[in-house]
């Protein structure tokens, strides 16, 4: 049974680079190991993200890749739990890891640490390393 994940910006941005350690994360949902879930705040966000620490090209590139995929949940987020408040920006994670029926989202914010001490919804966060070492032993 594929997981459904939300990945925030900054690790999806450490899995694209065939380099990076994390490069995995990005080939495995390629590959269609995965369902990421998104709302287009989310991809508006990787594009922004993207361009400014890599190219636009690299951006387009990604997001296009999404967009196209099969093993993508789009969602559009109509309420707003509005659960973390250090951050407000953060929230799209979390209501799209909500509406979606996310099994977690992949993220390195300490924003995310609330998360734990709200019993509902409850969001499970994991850390990039962690999903990683997930796919890994899932080959």
């Amino acid at each position: 049974m594929k997981r459904y994940v939300v990945l925030d910006t900054n690790c999806l941005l450490q899995s694209l680079s065939q380099r990076s350690q994390y490069y995995k994360v990005w080939e495995d949902f390629v590959m269609g190991k995965y369902v990421l879930c998104v709302s287009n705040e989310i991809l508006e966000e990787y594009e922004e993200i993207i361009s400014s620490h890599m190219s636009s090209m690299a951006a387009r590139l990604a997001v296009e890749t999404i967009l196209r995929a099969n093993n993508v949940v789009r969602v559009d987020a109509q309420f707003r739990f509005n659960l973390i408040t250090a951050d407000i920006d953060d929230n799209k994670f979390v209501d799209c890891a909500i509406i979606a029926n996310a099994d977690y989202i992949v993220s390195e914010d300490s924003h995310f640490n609330v998360l734990k001490s709200i019993p509902f919804p409850r969001v499970e966060v994991k850390r990039l390393r962690e999903f990683y070492e997930e796919l890994c032993a899932n080959q």
